[in-house]
């Protein structure tokens, strides 16, 4: 496990028809991901999904399409500049 992190930044959050919430965050340039799912439930009693999340490097998965690419990195840029790193959102 590698001790380094990286600080990305929530681009996506979709509910499903299960209750489940998948929440993505990404690397400033958009470049890698971390995808986490989560109960609708939990996170109204849980810890709050922050603007911002210090991820581990070695839990970064590669970005594989342009399209996506761009986007996230775009998301990025407009989360960060709207909220603080731990901002609830």
């Amino acid at each position: 496990m590698s001790d380094s992190t990286v600080r990305c930044w929530l681009v996506e959050r979709t509910f499903d028809d299960r209750n489940l919430v998948t929440i993505v965050y990404a690397t400033p340039d958009g470049s890698r991901y971390q995808q986490r799912e989560r109960s609708a439930t939990s996170l109204q009693t849980g810890s709050a999904v922050t603007a911002a999340a210090e991820i581990p490097d070695d839990e970064l998965e590669p970005v594989t399409d342009e399209e996506t690419r761009e986007r996230y990195a775009t998301e990025v840029e407009r989360t960060a500049e709207q909220h603080e790193p731990d901002d609830p959102i």
